[in-house]
């Protein structure tokens, strides 16, 4: 039976990027199939959608790096049909077909097995970006990095992997300082339990080598000079979890951070983290993760809407998280 996909294909002016109908006989080698509930719009998910980027390496392909559903057949021993599945990463929408469709074959050593008591749209309220905002939760605590040590700055506090973070520290007792461009959301990210509000203005504007030490962690999802100056002004001995390059992938700093306050710069990637990782963050998520303060930072959309919010994330207009109800 046909199902309905939003496909990448090349041409000769660039990318196509629209909606269309495919077949089952279509998707891409796998041993789990799935029919897909829902998905999510995270930012790498808005520079597929506008057709201008880079990030697709496969075509044809079917977009949307997050899924959940359930399962129709399996051929893999750790899967069985009516087993509800979460997938995150591992090259969807680059490399491998994605969550923007009916139906999904994929590998089920990718899978993850929805925890109890976390329904499918709560793990794609959470999707790519909550879960990486616990990914770097689980970096500062391995770090030995804990709340006794001083604030965390959580850096574009408004978006996904943002507000998440302030949630999952606030609730663990960190005083949270959040950095945003956009002031009208600051009751928003006080509710969310951040302390202190900072204009991002003051961190996307080059600074020094070393600034006044005004945080003992960070959470970065920006990259570039903010990213260079959360590190600057990083207490002696703290640790920041740099997760993401909306205001660019270079990092105009210097090694003083490093070498003279012995801060520790924690890279975390959710792609293609191991298995065990994974589990363990999802398991987090659905202990730690205060359901109300989901659902407030979380809205639905129609399937068919999904390029709307794909325009409206680039622009920095998307508060939190977007839940795409797909079939």
């Amino acid at each position: 039976m046909p199902f309905k996909a939003v496909r990448a294909d090349k041409t000769e002016a660039g990318q196509d990027v629209r909606f269309v109908q495919m077949e089952e006989s279509e998707l891409m080698d796998g041993d789990v199939t799935i029919r897909v509930s829902d998905s999510t719009v995270n930012y790498k998910d808005g520079l597929a959608l506008s057709g201008k980027s880079a990030v697709i390496r496969r075509f044809p392909m079917i977009l949307g790096i997050d899924l959940a559903g359930v399962v129709e057949t399996s051929s893999h021993s750790g899967f069985a049909p009516g087993d509800e599945v979460i997938l995150n990463g591992f090259g969807l929408s680059e490399t491998h077909f994605g969550g923007y469709a009916e139906k999904a074959r994929v590998k089920g050593d990718w899978l993850v097995k929805a925890p109890q008591g976390l329904s499918r749209r709560e793990a794609m309220a959470i999707g790519t970006a909550g879960y990486t905002a616990m990914l770097c939760v689980m970096a500062l605590e391995r770090h030995g990095m804990t709340p006794a040590a001083g604030p965390v700055l959580v850096t574009g506090a408004a978006g996904g992997v943002g507000s998440t973070a302030i949630s999952l520290l606030a609730d663990k007792g960190w005083k949270v300082i959040a950095s945003t461009g956009r002031g009208s959301e600051a009751d928003y990210l006080k509710s969310l339990g951040a302390s202190e509000i900072v204009d991002r203005a003051t961190l996307s504007a080059p600074g020094t080598p070393l600034g006044k030490e005004l945080w003992a962690a960070a959470v970065d999802s920006v990259g570039s000079t903010t990213l260079a100056n959360v590190l600057a002004q990083t207490r002696y001995g703290g640790a920041v979890a740099a997760c993401g390059l909306a205001g660019g992938m270079d990092l105009p700093a210097t090694v003083a951070p490093f070498i003279l306050r012995s801060v520790a710069l924690l890279g975390v990637d959710s792609v293609q983290r191991p298995m065990p990782d994974r589990l363990e963050a999802w398991r987090r998520l659905a202990s730690d993760l205060d359901r109300a303060k989901l659902a407030a930072i979380t809205h639905t959309i129609p399937f068919d809407q999904v390029f709307e919010a794909g325009r409206k994330i680039l622009k920095g207009e998307i508060r939190g998280r977007v839940v795409v109800t797909i079939g």
